[in-house]
């Protein structure tokens, strides 16, 4: 019996995750002494809610605790298990996480130089997102490749958004390719 590894908790969770339509954002296994702790974060397009969440860690539990007793993964003397979602301070590296973040503030990290813009329409080929951001006459847009490999957070805003940037943040990709063009 053996220790799990991330992949083995992986294939023995997703079918879990899947049939409740969330993805797996990570997992992390720590050892303190014979015990150990399940850490899980899921998410989906949808933000799951603690009802969610807490069903989601039931059946989990069921079965880590089934796999165990069939002898296929050892997680000590006990654990504990924890489901949750991945938090606003959690970085933006996949194409679903841009777009679940549309219309929120995002600190972008360049060449050492910080800026903040806001989520708009992800591409139809999933490889780019378009920014937004205020300047004295409008609104500046811009495309970000994600070859690129942008560094990017949630940014907590407690206003609500200025009309101008959530009508260009809710425009469809082409859409705000289009005006882009024309705002030059």
């Amino acid at each position: 019996m053996a220790f799990p590894g991330e992949d083995e908790l992986v294939t023995l969770i997703t079918p879990v995750t899947d049939s409740c339509g969330l993805d797996i954002e990570g997992i992390k296994v720590t050892r303190a002494g014979r015990k150990s702790v399940v850490s899980i974060r899921v998410d989906s397009d949808s933000r799951p809610d603690l009802d969610l969440l807490e069903a989601v860690s039931q059946e989990v539990s069921a079965r880590l605790d089934a796999a165990e007793e069939r002898g296929e993964v050892n997680l000590g003397a006990g654990y504990t298990l924890e489901v949750s979602t991945p938090g606003v301070d959690a970085p933006l590296t996949l194409p679903r996480h841009w777009r679940r973040n549309r219309n929120r503030l995002v600190e972008l990290l360049e060449d050492g130089q910080k800026s903040v813009w806001r989520v708009g329409a992800l591409a139809p080929g999933e490889d780019s997102v378009v920014l937004v951001r205020p300047v004295k006459k409008g609104c500046e847009m811009r495309v970000l490749e994600f070859s690129e490999n942008p560094r990017a957070v949630v940014e907590i805003e407690f206003a609500t958004p200025p009309a101008a940037e959530t009508e260009l943040t809710g425009l469809d990709y082409d859409q705000a390719l289009a005006w882009q063009e024309e705002n030059k």
